[in-house]
């Protein structure tokens, strides 16, 4: 039986079926499944999509291929980023999945910005969603798309979804390693995509909103924070919580999203930090001492290791 998560953005999934380590293991192997239905769907109709999504998002995606997996960002005037959407079209429609509790918002938003454009917009609550491993055999007709983490995203109608096996203690390790940032969680509402390594964002595209920020830091450089991954202290029972403050010599200079245990490199989180703080510097959380290991350019806003968007 799964222990399940009880509080919190994630509550309802299961965090461990008993043993995370052997969990992390089938991550590796591409053997798990991991529940995701708290995730929210949304779908876009009609022969216009691809070109209007092109118009209003940070993604190229005007000649998306269908199966080819996608993800792209939704900004503000000012190029904070608002909305996120992973998705795939199969030719007729665009399936995208985005975080809790924002399905809603992003809705809205795309519905205001129908214009004369023949699309529709829709939430899919009849359909959940599930990562699974490279070498599970996912059942034919279900939408799936390449995820950012290996292994698929499967389109699960509900009431047929796969039996977890793996949860989001070893999933979210396995995505802190691997320096994926979670939107809403490692990103606040001040976050411009150049301070997360320009994920789910193409710099050779027209005009988008938000576009000159976004334009204008990457050709002079130096965003004003960078994307971190911190190595915490082992010897600490606890985890840091979301939000929580990262200082350097008693002064605040970023703050943790995600945390969690990976069940070799020990206690990790990611953390939004000052473009100005010293990349060899140590930092504290709390009573928590944490290395940080460089993912964003500081100068720069790329990402230092492969590009995931």
């Amino acid at each position: 039986m799964p222990v399940v998560i009880e509080e919190g953005l994630d509550a309802g999934l299961a965090w461990h079926y008993g043993n995370p380590v052997s969990e992390a293991r089938a991550l590796e192997s591409g053997e798990g499944v991991v529940d995701l239905h708290n995730r929210e769907i949304v779908e876009i109709t009609g022969v216009d999509r691809l070109a209007w999504l092109h118009s209003l998002t940070t993604q190229h995606l005007e000649s998306l291929r269908p199966g080819e997996a996608t993800s792209a960002l939704i900004l503000s005037p000012t190029g904070h980023i608002e909305h996120v959407l992973y998705g795939v079209d199969d030719g007729t429609s665009f399936l995208a999945w985005t975080e809790p509790g924002h399905a809603d918002a992003l809705v809205g938003f795309l519905e205001s910005m129908r214009f004369a454009m023949r699309v529709e917009v829709a939430r899919r609550t009849d359909l959940a969603l599930a990562w699974v491993g490279h070498r599970v055999a996912v059942p034919d007709g279900w939408r799936v798309r390449d995820s950012e983490l290996g292994g698929t995203e499967a389109f699960l109608p509900v009431g047929e979804q796969l039996v977890g096996t793996v949860g989001t203690w070893a999933f979210d390790a396995m995505r802190i390693a691997a320096g994926v940032p979670r939107m809403f969680v490692d990103t606040d509402f001040k976050t411009i995509p150049n301070e997360i390594g320009l994920v789910a964002t193409h710099l050779n595209k027209g005009c988008y909103r938000g576009q000159e920020t976004v334009a204008r830091v990457h050709t002079l450089g130096r965003p004003p924070r960078r994307l971190v991954q911190l190595h915490l202290d082992g010897s600490m029972s606890q985890l840091p919580e979301v939000g929580a403050a990262i200082e350097l010599n008693g002064r605040k200079v970023g703050f943790v999203g995600s945390s969690g245990r990976h069940h070799e490199l020990g206690p990790m989180a990611l953390g939004l930090v000052k473009r100005s703080v010293p990349v060899e510097a140590e930092l504290l959380i709390g009573d928590i001492a944490a290395a940080q290991e460089t993912l964003v350019d500081p100068d720069v806003g790329l990402h230092v290791r492969p590009v995931l968007g």
